[in-house]
């Protein structure tokens, strides 16, 4: 029966087509004692970054489908009950973030704000645009974009490359940061090949970020990274390091890895983790509480698939403690019916999941 199920799952996406709610077996998902996991919404299409409104709305951006949606659940029953596209046609609207009323929303070479979006989800009004002094290669162009604690808006900017040296552009493998009008843009840190998911700890307001590792040097090497910012000015690496301590064979001639930060945690080699979040929710266990969900969209190029999950990993003061599943049965064997892309802690407490290849958010749950 799953198989069935996720053949049809599968030639829905092949098509086009988000597969609808019947079609997506939750049943396959593996998740601790007393989680459970349900269909939040879909019929959003690649569907990537989500960000929540003051009222409630769910904004979601995507790569490929160039749309960015809002999600409602009307009825506060935990299932969405309607979706609205804001926006359509843009270039890679994949980052969304919100703040003080408006949406801010990342494509490749610019930012823009949709204001006042919440009253106006049916009569979108016209963006403003925030910043276009991006880079416009597309190649890691698209972005994870937040808001940190000190108010500025942090805009990652990919390596337009598998592996390259760009120093002769600073933005370039970088996190960059502006005021919310724009204004002060800056390198915040540096040597990064593709961030595509970032947050502040909750009590030392300290950047932790996701890290993609190089592609094309075989099935074990390099891991991709889980690291930590809590200054300007640091450099991780890239592309002269991998993972702290794996010199690249054509970059890594140039400079030591011991010049250069090396990662909080190796998160494994190609799993792909992007979007991530503390968790700073009441709904789970205590111990979870102020640790990292990260979402692993999965390898894509390695012979045995790795990823396809929602991993936690345990924070203890600056250091990582463990790295565990929280959810995954996406890949069966050497097939995935789906692939998470990010994660957000809803109020009351549930872990919302995008997936941006069945089209489909996911919410977990967790009762004594």
């Amino acid at each position: 029966m799953w198989r069935s199920l996720v053949t049809v799952g599968l030639v829905a996406l092949a098509t086009g087509q988000a597969p609808s709610e019947s079609r997506l077996p939750l049943d396959r998902i593996n998740l601790p004692p007393g989680f459970s996991i349900d269909v939040y919404a879909t019929g959003v299409p690649n569907a990537r970054q989500m960000a929540l409104g003051d009222k409630g709305t769910l904004f979601v951006g995507s790569r490929s489908a160039r749309k960015v949606h809002a999600v409602i659940d009307g009825n506060g029953d935990g299932k969405a009950d309607r979706l609205v596209t804001i926006a359509n046609g843009l270039n890679m609207p994949s980052g969304v973030a919100f703040r003080n009323g408006s949406l801010y929303v990342a494509e490749v070479s610019r930012v823009i704000r949709y204001d006042g979006i919440e009253s106006r989800l049916d009569n979108p009004p016209e963006p403003v645009v925030v910043n276009d002094k991006f880079p416009t290669e597309r190649h890691h162009g698209w972005k994870f974009i937040a808001f940190g604690p000190d108010g500025m808006l942090y805009v990652p900017v990919g390596a337009p490359c598998n592996i390259c040296d760009r120093s002769d552009d600073p933005r370039f493998g970088s996190i960059m940061r502006m005021k919310p009008d724009g204004s002060g843009l800056e390198v915040f840190a540096s040597g990064i090949r593709n961030t595509v998911g970032f947050d502040w700890h909750p009590a030392t307001r300290e950047l932790w970020f996701t890290d993609n590792g190089r592609d094309n040097l075989g099935d074990d090497v390099p891991s991709d990274e889980l690291n930590r910012a809590p200054r300007k000015g640091m450099h991780f690496g890239f592309p002269y390091c991998h993972g702290g301590d794996f010199a690249d064979p054509e970059f890594g001639s140039k400079r030591a890895c011991g010049e250069f930060e090396p990662p909080a945690r190796k998160l494994g080699p190609h799993v792909a983790a992007i979007g991530m979040r503390f968790y700073t929710g009441q709904m789970f266990p205590p111990e979870y509480r102020n640790q990292i969900f990260i979402a692993e969209h999965g390898s894509w190029n390695r012979s045995t698939p790795i990823g396809y999950r929602v991993m936690m990993v345990k924070v203890d003061g600056n250091k990582t403690a463990t790295y565990t599943p929280v959810a995954e049965g996406w890949l069966q064997g050497r097939s995935a019916w789906g692939r998470p892309a990010d994660v957000l802690v809803m109020p009351d407490g549930a872990l919302l999941v995008a997936d941006d290849a069945a089209g489909a958010i996911y919410r977990i749950t967790h009762k004594k």
